[in-house]
């Protein structure tokens, strides 16, 4: 019989037994993505500063702290007997011109968007390596690949993941290992609600402005960039190293 997976037909949910670490585990993508994750068979450890209730495992950690990132891999791999796929997901985000930014919201922004997905790729990749390969998938963002007006510290620290993408895809792919990026545009989570919260604006009246620039008539729900995610971790994209998708229902970031 010929080999199903050389037909390109086996099912985009065939993650049975595949050992996969979260960051950002109880934030409104992070809590979709695990979910997509277990639906497709994987079992799953969740890292972040509270703790994860739909991944199998829960890590509570800081990962502003360059310990926790540098041990976050092994943590997980120890604790699921195995490691094969790392979706780096937690992210911040400042808004404003560069000249209302501090240098908190600077350092803040670098350290979750930017060293502490350096950090947990680089301690991930030997152990991927030495388990016959794996995948990491990256959320980026349609705004580090085009950059938008009033947000230069998020663009930036969005930009560099996008960059770091595209190099390790390059870099690893001979050892089995995929990494790839899914770049959001505007997401309905915790994180969007509370940024409009925080400018006086009603999240709800807001989200409903923006469904309207949406050319598919709607800002992704969390599950949307989860299905993404699924499909850059699981062997339907196994073609694909350093890949940036756009995930962005048709609209532009201008």
């Amino acid at each position: 019989m010929p080999n199903s997976r050389r037909l390109g037909v086996s099912p985009l949910t065939s993650l049975s037994g595949q050992k996969a670490l979260v960051t950002g585990a109880a934030g409104g993508i992070g809590i979709a993505i695990i979910q997509a994750l277990k639906n497709a068979g994987a079992v799953v450890a969740g890292a972040d500063k509270q703790p994860s209730h739909t991944s199998d495992f829960s890590i509570i950690g800081d990962l502003t702290d360059p310990t926790f990132s540098d041990h976050l891999p092994e943590t997980a791999a120890q604790a699921l007997s195995g490691l094969d796929i790392v979706i780096n997901n937690a992210g911040i985000i400042r808004r404003g011109p560069i000249t209302e930014a501090s240098d908190e919201d600077f350092i803040d922004s670098f350290a979750v968007n930017v060293e502490a997905p350096f950090r947990v790729c680089r301690a991930s990749i030997p152990l991927l390596a030495s388990g016959g390969g794996g995948a990491i998938v990256n959320v980026a963002s349609c705004w580090g690949v085009h950059p938008g007006p009033n947000h230069p510290i998020y663009c930036m620290s969005k930009a560099a993941i996008a960059s770091m993408t595209q190099c390790l895809g390059h870099d690893h792919a001979h050892q089995g290992i995929r990494v790839n990026a899914v770049c959001p545009n505007e997401v309905d989570t915790p994180m969007l609600r509370s940024g409009f919260e925080a400018r006086g604006m009603d999240p709800q009246t807001a989200i409903q402005d923006l469904n309207g620039s949406v050319p598919i008539g709607h800002i992704a729900q969390p599950e949307e960039i989860a299905d993404v995610v699924l499909f850059l971790a699981s062997d339907q994209s196994r073609y694909m190293c350093g890949a940036l998708v756009e995930v962005n229902g048709g609209k532009p970031v201008f």
